[in-house]
């Protein structure tokens, strides 16, 4: 066996046993309800943020309206379980496909355009996303919102455990393929961009082609965060998907660090957390987000990760740097002198 083969088995290992362990502890309420309530909602908000930072962090394309494909996901979600009767796994993979055409039909006049100009493009059809969700009533149950949305099981005991072990899934997913994408050739193509377009495009890179690509891979993980929004609360409405909850995701992304994994992955769940904590503030927590992000900007403008020295945590180089020896090396006194 090679080391490669050797380093992606131990951890592959390392996270099933984090799965087991984590879901176990649901499962038996060592964690309680409530806090994996919070869990699978922080993994939900992280999976979309992630989404959101491929394209804003790193190809540096600041868009608005991430919560538009988050809304797309979700209904179609809904209206594929409810009046197909689509299993809920499927559902959620075909909520995350429909936001990346999506994602394309934007894209292609969209991403022609730079800075504030996509950015007011972005919020344009977040916008109209919510507008359309509100009119079309039959399918998405208008103002009222949609209701009755089947949950992952009938089961009240295992609903937690399910729920939080399928964000867990697919929260794992996505950060798997984001880091091997950023660690590909057309992952530093699209660095690059972020970096000098001018000088990318001289060297030959598709911009364009890299720009679509990472917008609709953006488009299809904020889908499937909203498919799983979608049977995990039963419950939507177009309200739950206006500019604030864009900018609750932007919040988390440059907050984490633009363009840093595991930054989004730590001020996801840290802000949903904190947004629970600071529920006795009613509304004002609200201003709590804002102060937040200025005085990181003020202070540390890259992000969380950046009191790091801006290095994202990666298992594989984890286990491929980790040495027992060097953690268990003892010196012994009586020979100190000794050469």
């Amino acid at each position: 066996m090679n080391k490669d083969r050797k380093t992606n088995l131990i951890s592959f290992l390392i996270i099933l046993f984090g799965f087991i362990l984590t879901t176990g502890l649901v499962a038996f309420r060592v964690i309680d309800e409530y806090t994996a309530q919070i869990l699978t909602i922080g993994g939900i908000n992280v999976i979309i943020a992630l989404g959101l930072n491929l394209i804003s962090g790193f190809t540096g394309q600041l868009a608005l309206g991430h919560a538009g494909f988050m809304a797309v996901g979700a209904y179609t979600t809904a209206a594929l379980i409810m009046k197909l009767n689509v299993p809920i796994f499927p559902a959620i993979l075909a909520g995350g496909l429909v936001s990346a055409v999506f994602g394309l039909l934007i894209g292609l006049p969209a991403l022609r355009l730079h800075g504030d100009y996509l950015a007011i493009v972005t919020l344009g059809f977040g916008e109209i996303i919510r507008v359309i969700m509100v009119n079309l009533s039959d399918i998405t149950g208008g103002p009222a919102g949609l209701k009755g949305i089947p949950p992952f099981t009938t089961n009240f005991f295992w609903r937690p455990v399910l729920s939080f072990a399928l964000v867990y899934i697919f929260l794992v997913l996505v950060i798997i393929i984001l880091n091997n994408l950023i660690n590909s050739s057309p992952g530093r193509a699209i660095i690059s961009i972020r970096e000098d377009e001018i000088a990318a495009n001289a060297m030959g890179i598709n911009v364009f082609y890299f720009k679509i690509f990472a917008f609709t891979l953006s488009a299809f993980i904020a889908g499937l965060g909203g498919g799983i929004y979608a049977p995990f609360f039963g419950y939507l409405n177009p309200n739950m998907f206006n500019f604030q909850k864009s900018v609750e995701f932007l919040i988390i992304v440059v907050l984490g660090g633009m363009g840093n994994i595991t930054g989004t992955v730590l001020a996801g769940f840290g802000l949903t957390y904190l947004q629970e904590i600071l529920r006795f503030l009613k509304d004002y927590r609200l201003v709590i987000y804002p102060l937040i992000l200025v005085l990181m900007m003020l202070f540390q403008p890259a992000g969380l990760m950046g009191f790091f020295g801006n290095k994202g945590f990666s298992l594989t180089r984890f286990v491929r740097e980790f040495n027992p020896k060097k953690i268990f090396r003892m010196k012994n006194p009586g020979k100190a002198g000794e050469k």
